[in-house]
């Protein structure tokens, strides 16, 4: 029988993928991609509970609306100098 520490740290990979990031390595570059990561997991799990029927579309709308105004504050203190990502 596998540990419950196995057990949840593959539940928490099945459930929070992480992708490694292939792109320049700075460290403002690793954490926006690290925020972006969280973002699109966070969308993706809004848009099941919508498409099942438990969150209502305008719900659903909101929560995004604030996700996307959450990642442009969060590029904004992480890329200061980086217009156009």
């Amino acid at each position: 029988m596998p540990k419950d520490s196995d057990f949840l740290a593959n539940l928490t990979d099945f459930l929070y993928p992480r992708y490694k990031y292939s792109g320049q390595l700075q460290p403002e570059y690793l954490i926006f991609n690290s925020s972006l990561q969280e973002f699109s997991q966070r969308v993706s799990y809004i848009c099941n509970l919508q498409t099942a029927g438990k969150l209502s579309p305008e719900d659903a709308y909101t929560q995004i609306q604030m996700l996307w105004k959450q990642l442009k504050t969060a590029k904004k203190q992480i890329l200061p100098t980086i217009e156009n990502l």
